[in-house]
């Protein structure tokens, strides 16, 4: 095939299925299926239709209605849907049972969430976290799956008398498990010694929702080119940049972004990424404040970061990005009900924000560089004064 033809591949067609389950709103379920299709665009595909329903509980066959999946399977078969994507985990028996059920392939949002980390990892030490997270979801999901998983490993007197399928899979899993937890370990030890070598410098760590724009922070403050893209999860790797503000040095890292119900074994696995999070002096929480969901994001990031450093306490400025794309309604004079974040101009929003926390906060816009100078300044104020503690006699900096 001459070489200067390309082919392009057809996007997987996606339909997408969320339940509101008890008291939960509907625009609250509406809005996790807005970024679950925005997952599914990062992973490549396209969204041709979204399913809901209302459920006391999930079935514990096919979590949703008989009536429900019959709805769905008549249209996955008149549209020619490939991939069905559920926002809530599946069980092993429930996917199994909608496989069948759809006659098409069935997967949850922790699956979708793997395969877009495993797409987007660059180095051995991304794909080493990921394969292990990935094995991890498997194993219990093996029940009833013809895997032949790494049949090549085979060999004479490998397989015992009587082992079933399933023991073998499983068996060869774990072996994979062990294999790469003994690799993590290994390339852990390097990083562990990568840091200790950069000397006493203060640490800076970005921290945040997926695509709030740390990146792009990252970007202007370090006057470097870190990968940014308005995509899920572009950055995966940890970076550290050394930047200077003033005469004074510091360290500054960007992290791989948070997300609503990220798979507990990604966080595992990534735990070792994130050491530099626990290693920071100061965390910069980076918050879109365009997304009209913000304030589940911040508490997302919070509920993780506890999970990552447990009683650790760390310094923390809170930076309201993307400021330029904030977008509100006047709210009539005569209109006495609630102010809700639509009819809340950015001036009243920073007034309620800067009130409520304790920490230090901040509203920018990194990519039309609006406000930068004043999160330089915050930023130089607070590292000179864990500077100054930690080296009380330096003063030739600042």
């Amino acid at each position: 095939m001459p070489k200067n033809i390309e082919i392009k591949k057809e996007k997987e067609r996606v339909v997408i299925i969320g339940a509101i389950l008890g008291k939960e709103p509907e625009d609250v379920v509406s809005e996790y299926l807005d970024e679950l299709a925005f997952l599914v665009d990062t992973a490549g595909g396209t969204v041709i239709e979204r399913f809901t329903q209302k459920l006391d509980k999930p079935d514990p066959a096919t979590y949703l209605g008989k009536g429900k999946v019959e709805e769905i399977r008549s249209f996955i078969e008149d549209a020619e849907a490939d991939l069905v994507v559920f926002d809530d985990e599946l069980t092993a028996s429930q996917q199994r049972n909608l496989d069948r059920a759809f006659k098409t392939r069935v997967i949850d949002r922790s699956n979708l969430i793997l395969d877009i980390f495993a797409m987007r990892a660059r180095t051995a030490h991304a794909r080493t976290q990921v394969e292990l997270a990935q094995y991890q979801y498997l194993l219990p999901r093996l029940a009833g799956m013809w895997t032949h998983l790494e049949r090549q490993k085979g060999g004479i007197g490998l397989k015992g008398p009587g082992e079933k399928e399933i023991e073998t899979d499983r068996r060869i899993v774990r072996d994979k498990i062990a294999l790469l937890k003994k690799k993590l370990q290994q390339i852990d030890k390097q990083k562990a010694t990568q840091r200790s070598n950069r000397g006493s410098l203060v640490r800076v760590a970005l921290v945040g929702y997926t695509n709030v724009g740390k990146s792009t922070i990252m970007n202007m403050l370090s006057k470097t080119d870190v990968f940014a893209e308005d995509k899920l999860f572009a950055t995966l790797d940890t970076t550290v940049r050394k930047v200077v503000i003033g005469n004074l040095p510091f360290l500054l890292s960007d992290t791989v972004g948070f997300i609503r119900k990220l798979p507990h074994h990604l966080i595992e696995s990534f735990k070792s990424t994130l050491d530099e999070v626990r290693e920071s002096d100061i965390l910069v929480h980076v918050v879109d404040i365009s997304h009209p969901n913000f304030e589940e994001q911040i508490g997302v990031v919070n509920e993780t970061l506890q999970e990552i450093l447990g009683e650790d306490e760390k310094q923390v400025v809170m930076v309201f990005n993307k400021t330029d794309k904030y977008s509100w309604v006047d709210q009539d004079e005569d209109d006495l009900s609630p102010p809700t974040r639509e009819n809340i101009s950015l001036e009243e929003m920073k007034k309620t924000w800067m009130g409520r926390l304790g920490n230090p906060c901040i509203f920018i816009s990194a990519k039309h560089k609006q406000n930068i100078e004043a999160f330089r300044k915050l930023l130089y104020d607070m590292v000179v004064e864990i500077h100054k503690k930690r080296y009380p006699y330096d003063n030739l900096l600042y």
